[in-house]
């Protein structure tokens, strides 16, 4: 920024309402825009927050985790939310005389837009707190399955397995349960999942 430019920044004068209706409206595009991309294009470019094996596994197992991720505080749609509910307030507030003032209208309309946040926060960690239990309860439901194994497992190493639910096959990363060499071709059962690793046996 040239020197000149820089001074004038520094030395203007406080925000008019004008300013900052503008800068509501802009702030209320932008991020409403912004939160419609996000929800277009989660599936795209959304991703686990957790080791990339993991979200392997559970794929793998038939359970994606690209349906639940971290949603964390700085996320992209709790983000645009705030911008938005920013924006949206701010109009608000703006047409009301006695909250004109950019003085009251700024400070409230950031206070709702951090509402607003915590609340879309709140909701989707909830949401997906509850898809993960389901997902994990359906895991668990897999323990005393038939199998088969599909790529042959070591001695005290990591195969693969094929297994059906729900009339769909799946395959999933498998450990003999005690250590043992199984074959490929050989029929095993489900006797435990730790995390995302299914333990397999032929008893």
């Amino acid at each position: 920024m040239p020197p000149g430019l820089l001074v004038r920044f520094i030395n203007r004068e406080p925000p008019t309402a004008v300013d900052l209706s503008l800068l509501y409206l802009i702030c209320f595009g932008v991020g409403l825009l912004f939160a419609i991309i996000s929800a277009l294009f989660a599936g795209v470019f959304g991703g686990g927050d957790g080791p990339a094996h993991a979200d392997t596994a559970h794929a793998e197992a038939g359970f994606g985790t690209n349906d639940m991720p971290g949603f964390s505080a700085l996320s992209p749609t709790t983000l645009a939310s705030f911008v938005t509910a920013f924006g949206g307030f701010g109009m608000i507030f703006a047409k009301i005389p006695l909250l004109a003032s950019p003085w009251l209208s700024a400070p409230l309309a950031a206070l709702g837009g951090l509402v607003v946040a915590a609340g879309v926060l709140g909701l989707f960690r909830k949401l997906f707190s509850a898809m993960q239990s389901s997902s994990e309860g359906r895991v668990g439901a897999l323990v005393g399955h038939d199998a088969t194994v599909e790529t042959p497992i070591p001695a005290h190493g990591v195969g693969e397995i094929s297994y059906v639910q729900g009339g769909s096959r799946y395959n999933a990363p498998a450990r003999a349960d005690g250590g043992r060499e199984i074959a490929a071709g050989t029929s095993v059962r489900i006797a435990r999942i730790v995390g995302t690793q299914f333990y397999v046996t032929t008893d």
